[in-house]
């Protein structure tokens, strides 16, 4: 069986082909920079590479692109759109309504629709990919796995926000979490790793949008992204955390729209906000000539990141590993060296010449001795997404 998995980030989309259940690669993928006019298509199949840099709108134009490439006469990798089995979908919010991998209906798209207001850069997207793909994949089964739902073990006293009680009870307010798919994925490689389950384990996703889980043997107990994902770490354009009376300040003080103030802290803010830039390898190289911004927003970020190493070593009341995924966590060798920096106190020691050490495989960028495991775990979200789809057709 052939199962298609599509991922769409905030300014990205990635799939991959998977012939299942013996979990083969047949073709993989990515658009970067969507909504810019030198977005990076890439293509891999049996060992050969496609690239180029063309216009690409918004994800809708993306993903037709990867339709278009996927049916190819000469470099696609399917002869019909029946050719597919499964299209499975990544799916940021579910809210209340969904705990589990679920197949996509009308009322399940309603659904994801009406909690965009709740992840607007993500939802949105997510739901173009499910009727783009219906359209083209007209015999396939549609799935949706949500992000939210790893996190659905995270108990009440962590979930819930002291506010009056009536916003959960009625209005199901409270923290949801999200990147569930990677952070599950990344701790059951953990575990495997450490050859142990009753573990203690922090996962740190950063990506153009970034989270970190505390995972307690196996569950996940306390997650940095809440209600929506635009609290917690700083990220590519979202702000993290902020004291909320900003907010009212903002609009009574200063006369902004709240649909203004919701833009600037979910478009406008983080490293953008900060630099101008909100990829990476651009504030990196910027903070390398010297750029007193760039390099002030890499200590912030970082500065974060060390606050709630803290909280979920606490939370815990132990560490056995910190894991780093996504692009920035298993690529950025200086950003994982600012946020090991003087932690030597909770045991964790990076050893620098290990940690510029590049690999597709799982290794440990610790000192050897060190008391916690620095481990650096490439994610595959699309994997686990195949797998869940899979899954939910066996019974």
């Amino acid at each position: 069986m052939q199962v298609l998995v599509l991922n769409s980030g905030s300014s990205s989309l990635k799939f991959q082909l998977f012939s299942m259940p013996e979990e083969r690669i047949i073709c993989s993928g990515q658009i970067e920079r969507i909504g810019f006019e030198d977005a990076i298509f890439k293509f891999k199949s049996n060992g050969e590479s496609i690239e180029k840099v063309a216009p690409v709108k918004n994800h809708k134009q993306g993903l037709k692109l990867v339709a278009e490439q996927l049916l190819d006469a000469k470099t696609g990798v399917i002869q019909s759109p029946d050719d597919i089995t499964i299209v499975g979908h990544r799916v940021v919010h579910g809210g209340k309504h969904f705990s589990n991998t679920t197949v996509i209906t009308d009322a399940v798209k309603d659904k994801i629709k009406a909690l965009s207001s709740l992840a607007p850069l993500h939802n949105p997207p997510n739901l173009e990919g499910i009727e783009v793909a219906e359209e083209v994949f007209k015999n396939a089964e549609q799935v949706a796995v949500f992000d939210t739902a790893f996190h659905q073990s995270i108990p009440e006293h962590a979930y819930k926000y002291a506010i009056p009680n009536e916003y959960l009870d009625k209005h199901h307010i409270r923290l949801y979490g999200f990147h569930g798919t990677s952070h599950k994925y990344v701790s059951e490689k953990a575990n495997e790793f450490l050859g142990k389950q009753d573990s203690k384990i922090i996962t740190i996703h950063l990506g153009n949008g970034c989270s970190m889980t505390a995972v307690k043997n196996g569950k996940s107990i306390d997650h940095t992204l809440g209600f929506s994902p635009v609290s917690g770490l700083i990220m590519g354009t979202r702000s993290g955390d902020v004291d909320p009376a900003i907010i009212f300040h903002l609009a009574e003080r200063h006369g902004f729209e709240l649909k203004d103030i919701n833009n600037m802290l979910q478009k406008q803010s983080g490293m953008l906000g900060l630099t101008g830039f909100s990829d990476l390898r651009e504030i990196e190289a910027e903070a390398a000539k010297g750029n007193k911004a760039c390099l002030l927003a890499l200590d912030m970020n970082a500065y974060r990141i060390k606050k709630y190493i803290g909280s979920y070593a606490a939370i815990m009341n132990g560490l056995d590993a910190i894991v780093f995924t996504a692009g920035i966590g298993e690529n950025s060798a200086s950003m994982r060296e600012r946020i090991c920096k003087d932690m030597d106190y909770l045991g964790i020691e990076l050893d620098t010449e290990k940690n510029t050490i590049r690999s597709s495989e799982i290794r440990e960028v610790n000192k050897d001795l060190a008391l916690v495991k620095i481990l650096v775990i490439p994610t595959n979200e699309e994997l686990e997404i195949a797998k869940q789809s899979v899954a939910l057709f066996k019974n």
